[in-house]
């Protein structure tokens, strides 16, 4: 499968997200919310003049699971509550270049507060876990229950 912009030898070459050459730089905010109309556009603004190739963003507010591509060449992966109905609350996002989704291998959608993400290293492959813990006032449970998920994603996380 091809993005409209991209050739069909585009997408068979393998792309690697991180050489020995270049630097790339992989930040993480927390921005509050990306359920307002222009947020993201904001967002990938911000990530191309502070020349981010990989950006996690926490607290998002969107519900579902999805990858999309922005209007600009960003692709974003996203994981939120399942049903579209719940709460605008938790969330998180992976804002990633056209360059870095092209490395792009897998992703997995956790939970709400839990996701990860597999990328070709040259020579090798690197997961990266975004994950969006509660805080200190949530029930001990749900501490408890996040702590126990995130244990079991880097369990099973290819070495």
């Amino acid at each position: 499968m091809t993005h409209a912009s991209e050739s069909l030898l585009e997408v068979s070459l393998p792309t690697h997200l991180l050489t020995a050459r270049a630097k790339s730089r992989i930040g993480t905010w927390n921005i509050r919310t990306l359920y307002e109309r222009g947020k993201s556009a904001q967002v990938a603004q911000e990530m191309k003049n502070h020349n981010i190739k990989l950006l996690g963003l926490c607290e998002t507010r969107r519900n579902g699971n999805s990858l999309t591509r922005l209007a600009s060449g960003e692709t974003i992966i996203y994981s939120g509550h399942e049903d579209p109905d719940h709460d605008h609350t938790k969330g998180f996002t992976v804002l990633m270049t056209p360059e870095a989704a092209r490395a792009l291998i897998a992703w997995e959608p956790v939970s709400p507060r839990l996701m990860s993400a597999r990328f070709n290293f040259k020579g090798r492959k690197i997961t990266i876990i975004q994950c969006y813990a509660p805080t200190s006032e949530a029930k001990e449970e749900e501490k408890e229950d996040f702590h126990n998920s995130l244990q079991a994603l880097v369990d099973r996380t290819p070495k």
